[in-house]
């Protein structure tokens, strides 16, 4: 019988939490970046 090598599995399990935190952080940065566009019409027409 083979023995598990526990190590290989650690480093797969960590590879996967980094990807769904990296997958969240580019989607909250994609709601921050449309409600800032929002945002950006209304102030630049304030000089004029």
């Amino acid at each position: 019988m083979a023995k598990q090598n526990y190590a290989f599995e650690k480093r797969q399990k960590e590879i996967a939490k980094k990807k769904k935190k990296e997958e969240k952080r580019l989607q909250k940065s994609k709601v921050v970046e449309d409600e800032s566009q929002d945002e950006q019409p209304i102030s630049a027409n304030d000089d004029t």
